[in-house]
């Protein structure tokens, strides 16, 4: 997938722009993990959350894509790490190589951008096991912007505390 750090264009239809955002926000997850060692890549750095390492928030990205994507919009059987009773199983990736977990999270994404293809925006989610079942893909691209750029704020934090690292997309 290798999003583009670019914004959408300001007049570009509402899709283009949707998706162009999210992409955006996809974009600098991946950037903020440009050139990390393995261990700064699993070593915590907010003392409040000793889950929260940058490949731990690359995981846990990957499997919200899962969970809107394919588990709310498609309406495929609730499976993965997100339903385990261990709290933010998503989060743990303890021996498992930051490559591997972004190659995981860009195979989801391009899965992601498939499912936002094949649908209107009008379209409802088909998994009425959850709350939000009954969501648009308006609203789940909506929420996925805002969700994949909290998180990008946090790696943008994480990178700058764990090598002084900053920039901007």
């Amino acid at each position: 997938m290798a999003p583009s750090r670019t914004r959408p264009a300001f007049t570009a239809d509402e899709r283009t722009q949707l998706v162009g955002w999210l992409d955006l926000q996809r974009a600098v997850i991946t950037w903020k993990c440009d050139g990390l060692s393995e261990e700064d890549a699993h070593r915590a750095v907010l003392p409040a959350s000793p889950l929260m390492t940058m490949a731990g928030l690359v995981s846990h990205m990957r499997w919200v894509e899962n969970l809107w994507f394919e588990i709310v919009m498609l309406g495929l059987p609730a499976t993965g790490p997100q339903f385990s009773e261990t709290e933010d199983e998503d989060m743990i990736v303890d021996g498992t190589p930051l490559a591997q977990l972004l190659e995981d999270y860009d195979r989801q994404c391009t899965r992601s951008n498939e499912i936002i293809a094949a649908h209107s925006l009008d379209d409802r989610g088909k998994n009425t096991d959850f709350k939000s079942g009954a969501a648009s893909l308006r609203w789940i691209l909506l929420h996925m912007i805002e969700e994949t750029a909290r998180h990008a704020g946090h790696a943008d934090a994480i990178r700058e505390l764990l090598d002084g690292s900053r920039g901007y997309y």
